[in-house]
């Protein structure tokens, strides 16, 4: 799928303000909250989000949608691009 396509899946999903966010190698992100429902879904690479639920390891195509006020944790070894989004 083109981008475009894949930003018009996550409006079909009730996602707005989307945009395309790219991580370099090693990029680590602690613990942390967002105050509305957010998505992401990875167009290039993979990234390890972590929840206090569980460990998600996401690949191109995959998506991710965490709710909000949930704590969760990022970090990647090779590099990501992914499309994030909130409701």
């Amino acid at each position: 799928m083109s981008i475009q396509e894949l930003v018009k899946k996550l409006e079909n999903m009730g996602y707005k303000n989307i945009y395309t966010w790219c991580d370099d190698p090693g990029t680590y992100y602690d613990w942390h909250t967002h105050k509305y429902d957010e998505v992401r879904l990875v167009y290039k690479g993979s990234i390890v989000i972590g929840t206090e639920e569980g460990v998600y390891h996401l690949k191109e195509g995959d998506i991710l949608e965490v709710k909000a006020g949930t704590r969760h944790w990022a970090k990647t070894e090779e590099g990501v691009c992914y499309l994030c989004g909130s409701k």
